[in-house]
């Protein structure tokens, strides 16, 4: 197992929401458990981990840790987009990271605009227009240029020739160094089938559980530490 020992990390982790009005908002089915089970393996290997989630998402498990786990973990809950913009690009900006694992289910579309006021019940039809959003990753990619960054790519139904593709070609949009490739479909509670692509377009792991992506994620980033050391 790769020691992660003063090495810090960034994680984000669980859904993100856009407001309709002050009571409405579109979100989506993330549940954060994939990077708590990424958090709690970087941290039992010595990181310190920042850890930014969506309101809702799961949390780190701090009782797993010896007594200086807790100092070693940073929370930083966001609910919206902008929430999370603002804490990448202004709270965190003269932090550094040796990594960044991009795990949160960031919206693609969120409503143009949206009321301060919670918007009458009494309409037969309601229409929002959606406007596409900022790619993230791509924000972090610029803060964190000598960071090594893990990208997710997740689709619907894609056999798995098409998903690498897919993967890959996400992974060089936005500059990351790596890609976890799932689809919705393969997961089911704990049970979550991924593959972890490189700038190669190789398939170097392919996991059949949240802990073993974890477990992949971890070793991949110390061995790549341990090369830049």
């Amino acid at each position: 197992m790769g020691s992660l020992v003063g090495r810090h990390v960034m994680i984000t982790s669980g859904p993100t929401r856009g407001y309709i009005d002050a009571v409405r908002y579109i979100s989506n089915k993330s549940t954060g458990n994939l990077g708590v089970a990424i958090a709690n393996e970087f941290m039992s290997r010595g990181a310190y981990v920042t850890f930014v989630y969506g309101a809702g998402s799961g949390m780190p498990n701090t009782h797993v840790l010896e007594k200086d786990g807790i100092s070693r973990l940073t929370l930083i809950e966001i609910e919206t987009l902008d929430d999370l913009v603002a804490v990448i690009q202004k709270r965190l900006k003269d932090t550094q990271f040796d990594a960044i694992v991009h795990a949160m289910a960031v919206l693609d579309y969120t409503p143009e605009k949206h009321s301060y006021k919670k918007i009458p019940s009494n309409k037969d039809k309601l229409v929002i227009t959606f406007v596409r959003t900022p790619k993230v990753i791509r924000l972090i990619r610029q803060g964190w240029p000598h960071a090594f960054v893990i990208s997710f790519k997740l689709e619907v139904g894609l056999p798995k020739d098409e998903l690498v593709e897919r993967a890959y070609t996400s992974l060089i949009e936005n500059g990351a160094d790596l890609v976890v490739a799932n689809n919705q479909d393969e997961i089911v509670g704990d049970k979550h089938r991924a593959y972890l692509i490189n700038l190669h377009k190789k398939v170097e792991s392919r996991c059949e559980t949240k802990q073993e992506i974890a477990k992949v994620l971890g070793d991949a980033i110390a061995g790549q530490l341990k090369l830049i050391r």
